[in-house]
């Protein structure tokens, strides 16, 4: 879009028109929304893995230029230190739902077990635990975040076992946290839902063997 600006000089006995034309950029520039941009990364690390996602890959799907992800995020591990707490927020299964006081250990332990393959299995693109997977990645800072995450997410389950089991915490923690890790790996390998299911259902009958109902 442009604007016309036009002035009269006079010149012997006649004006001459003068004419200058300012042009504008064609279109809206695009506004940068860091929310949005921290969802679609989030499904990038999901899909494709931490190490596989380069700056200019979320650049190119936002349509932003590297100075604006830079001001935004700092770098590549500080984006993702964003997308962990979102998928906290909104992903990740709720542990500490699941855990009831009011129902018995196995019970409820069996229910995590069962809610991950749930979730690990949704999306065929997006499949496994994006915390669990991002344990192994090899950048450090970021790994590092991840395993706040996941380290914040066991002290749940071993306080919650040790509440009525503390002699059993530590290890059915271990047990628990380990299947999980698996189901995320076999999801991320292509194990369908009744595979994943079928995996933890077992895992569970485990459980309900070593605890009283």
């Amino acid at each position: 879009m442009s604007a016309t600006l036009t002035s009269l000089k006079p010149l012997s006995n006649y004006f001459v028109v003068m004419t200058k034309k300012i042009v504008r950029p064609r279109g809206r520039p695009r506004r940068f929304d860091p929310d949005h941009a921290v969802a679609t990364a989030q499904r990038l690390f999901h899909a494709r893995g931490y190490d596989a996602v380069s700056v200019a890959d979320v650049t190119e799907v936002l349509g932003i230029n590297p100075p604006s992800f830079y001001a935004a995020f700092g770098n590549k591990a500080g984006l993702y230190a964003r997308v962990l707490d979102r998928y906290a927020g909104t992903d990740a299964i709720p542990i500490q739902d699941l855990l009831r006081p009011d129902r018995p250990v196995a019970e409820c332990l069996a229910s995590v077990l069962e809610e991950a393959a749930r979730r690990y299995a949704a999306d065929p693109v997006a499949s496994g635990c994006l915390v669990l997977e991002g344990t192994r990645c090899n950048d450090q800072a970021a790994r590092e975040a991840a395993c706040v995450f996941h380290a914040a997410a066991e002290d749940m389950i071993r306080v919650y076992i040790a509440a009525r089991y503390p002699e059993e915490a530590e290890r059915l923690t271990d047990f628990v946290s380990t299947t999980m890790v698996g189901l995320s790996a076999k999801a991320r390998h292509g194990h369908d839902l009744d595979r994943l299911l079928a995996t933890a259902r077992l895992a569970s009958r485990a459980i309900a063997l070593t605890l009283p109902a």
